[in-house]
């Protein structure tokens, strides 16, 4: 066993963000006047003039009780995001022009205004907390010490306030800095130093971002080096934890959305923590962590597309900044378009890492990677993922195995994705509006989250269930030049007495008109009742010939079937998004006409 003095490699005397004030104050003053920079900047500037005009905004125990009442999350999440907006935007307006004194005034409000919240937790995460507790036992012969969870809020705002701190405490009142300490400590640095807290042996993206804002901002903050070390020694085995959520090459179930949000932290930490230790604490140095890196590029279909099983957007944009760091890293890691770049104001949870980061580490000499044909299979969570270029156009398909208690899982055993030249034809919903119940045992009675929701078989009336025993076990997979194949047993999605077995195999046409063919087979012990073969796709035009269906948007997608063994139901679904709108899609449930104990199903989806 190697025992790591963590106290001497962290005695390293460097700055983490500027080498001094001067480099800082030169570096805003460039950027201010540098046009690649314009289009971010100018994105700031206008949020600071909508915001500076408004009073500021305040969380009254109104909102704070309103998700233990009701269970719904928006109400009180939109204040407390937008407080942290106001953060981001003061302070950067303030770097950017320090002899404002309205930024300046409105920033120190605001990080007042942070610092005198009851929790920095979301209510949602403080079920059953110390925070909710009324049981509390009150003396004057003891010293009241208010216990705070941390969730991923609270140490983000740690690491925000720590950061900022950095940044600005030339301009800051003294005294705000030192309500930065006070409450950084009380409410991040000792709970953490005296509980251990669940998301520490997790391997999701409450690890990395946990951990991770806690270990920025003690890198920020701590000054000795042996109190650093402690929370440093704490903070690497929930990193370690975070990873082990990962197979060998990098693919993360969670999603786009939550490998941005979980990996971005452990990036973040990782670059300072290399910088405080001058290089010899380099959590970059891992083949699996590169494996991580690159699952950006592997899940970006067409243009802003991506694999989005799980709860994710089926639309995305990428951190430059981020990718930009990256690709110094890994000569390998493909750089994105800039078009493909996030705004300013799209992160409606208004993190500070990433925002900055998408100025420090922007680099206008960083050449977009063109996008080519490419199919990745990755065995042990069972994806494939395959994106053809043709004459035609960029035609997209993705397919998942795995099993139905994989992180923010649906059932989804045997679901797929089809798309042609930026345009979804076969989709997968994502994540639906997050309350109470959308994490308790009424999961997958959401559209979104149940097989209901995907392009599975519905059989007897019954869908798939969830739980790591119901899983999809690989028949086959091979990845050739103009054909792909992807076949999976997926009988045990299923809780069908009757259902012996089910095989799905995919076959992807790699022509300049790709197709798809699906086919089906099924065994049961005795006859079913019924067998739907249900797909999910947006609101297109649908109409009928004698060979199948045609499904129009700006492209055409033919779905062609044998008309005497199934019948067609189309039916609408409502569903509410992420974002609480209600989306209208549509279910195509082609109805298997005689189920026998034995027999397929075949259908074609061509592009035309």
């Amino acid at each position: 066993m190697i025992i790591v003095d963590y106290k001497r490699l962290l005695e390293v005397n460097t700055s983490l963000l500027f080498s001094s004030k001067e480099e800082k104050n030169k570096w805003w003053r460039s950027i201010s006047h540098n046009a690649v920079f314009q289009p971010l900047l100018d994105e700031i500037r206008n949020e600071a003039g909508r915001i500076l005009t408004e009073k500021d905004p305040e969380l009254p125990y109104s909102l704070f009780k309103n998700f233990f009442e009701t269970g719904f999350r928006l109400e009180y999440e939109k204040v407390y995001f937008e407080k942290r907006r106001r953060l981001n935007t003061f302070t950067i307006m303030v770097l950017l022009e320090p002899t404002n004194i309205d930024y300046l005034t409105a920033l120190e409000n605001t990080i007042w205004s942070i610092c005198n919240e009851y929790s920095w937790c979301l209510p949602a995460h403080l079920l059953n907390s110390p925070e909710t507790s009324v049981q509390v036992s009150y003396s004057l012969k003891e010293a009241f010490v208010q216990a705070y969870s941390i969730d991923l809020f609270a140490a983000e705002t740690a690491f925000s306030l720590a950061e900022i701190l950095r940044l600005t405490e030339d301009y800051l009142n003294p005294l705000i800095c030192k309500r930065i300490y006070e409450e950084v400590y009380k409410r991040i640095f000792h709970p953490f130093k005296d509980n251990h807290f669940g998301w520490e042996t997790q391997t999701h993206n409450w690890a990395a971002v946990c951990a991770g804002s806690i270990g920025s901002a003690a890198l920020h903050l701590l000054k000795d080096p042996g109190e650093l070390a402690i929370v440093i020694e704490r903070v690497l085995p929930a990193m370690d934890s975070y990873l082990k959520g990962f197979n060998d090459d990098g693919i993360c179930l969670e999603g786009y959305g939550y490998w941005q949000y979980g990996f971005g932290y452990y990036v973040y930490f990782a670059d300072l923590l290399k910088k405080r230790t001058g290089g010899k604490l380099n959590l970059f140095d891992s083949e699996k962590v590169h494996q991580i890196a690159l699952f950006q590029q592997r899940c970006f279909l067409s243009r802003n597309l991506v694999v989005n099983f799980s709860d994710a957007q089926p639309t995305a944009t990428v951190f430059l900044g981020l990718s930009h760091y990256l690709s110094k890293i890994y000569n390998d890691f493909e750089v994105p378009e800039q078009d493909l770049r996030a705004k300013y104001t799209e992160d409606h949870c208004s993190r500070w890492a990433p925002a900055i980061r998408n100025l420090l580490w922007f680099d206008d000499t960083a050449l977009p990677t063109q996008r080519k044909s490419e199919t990745f299979y990755s065995e042990k969570p069972a994806w494939f993922i395959s994106r053809h270029q043709s004459e035609s156009g960029c035609f997209s398909f993705a397919a998942k195995g795995g099993h139905n208690d994989e992180p923010h899982n649906h059932n989804d055993l045997g679901h797929f994705i089809l798309q042609g030249n930026n345009e979804v034809f076969l989709k997968d919903l994502g994540a639906g509006l997050y309350t109470k119940d959308y994490f308790n045992d009424k999961r997958y009675t959401y559209l979104c989250n149940g097989s209901q929701g995907h392009s599975v078989p519905i059989i007897n009336n019954q869908f798939q269930k969830d739980g790591a025993e119901h899983f999809a076990r690989i028949r086959h997979a091979s990845l050739e030049e103009e054909v792909d194949t992807f076949e999976l047993d997926i009988e045990n999605a299923y809780e069908e007495e009757g259902l012996q077995k089910l095989s799905r195999k995919f076959s992807w046409m790699k022509l300049n008109q790709p197709k798809l063919i699906l086919e089906d087979k099924y065994t049961f012990t005795e006859q079913p009742v019924s067998i739907i073969e249900r797909f999910i796709i947006p609101p297109l035009s649908i109409t009928k010939d004698d060979k199948g269906v045609s499904l129009e948007g700006q492209e055409r997608l033919r779905i062609l079937y044998d008309k005497t063994k199934l019948s067609l139901v189309v039916r609408i679904l409502e569903f509410e998004n992420h974002f609480g709108k209600t989306e209208n899609n549509m279910a195509l449930d082609f109805i298997v006409i005689n189920p026998e104990r034995n027999c397929s199903v075949k259908l074609v989806f061509q592009f035309d």
